[in-house]
């Protein structure tokens, strides 16, 4: 192979690096927390982002972990009411961003 073909391959690569990383990319585009949600929609939590261990333990007992539905009752000021497993919780700003849907 001459010089040509290692310079189209490294354009190849290069195509494929840059279609990864857009396709990365849009997928985290699509992830959300619990903060940017709509009212009176159920989602399912996908996640709890947070290296807090004693945030993601207190969100565990209220029943917030990978797979639950839960749901924005009323936002009033920086306090979310939540529906999780047929319970009404109010939880921070901080706890709802933590919650990923």
């Amino acid at each position: 192979m001459g010089d040509g073909g290692i310079e189209m391959e490294n354009v190849m690569i290069n195509k494929a690096i840059a279609g990864a990383y857009e396709r990365k990319e849009s997928a985290r585009a699509l992830e959300t927390n619990l903060a940017q949600a709509q009212l009176n929609v159920e989602y399912t939590i996908k996640n709890i982002d947070t290296n807090d261990e004693e945030l993601e333990g207190f969100l565990f007992t209220l029943g917030c972990y990978e797979g639950e539905q839960v749901t924005i009752i009323s936002i009033l000021s920086e306090n979310y009411v939540i529906s999780v497993k047929d319970a009404r919780y109010s939880i921070d700003r901080e706890l709802a961003e933590a919650i990923m849907i």
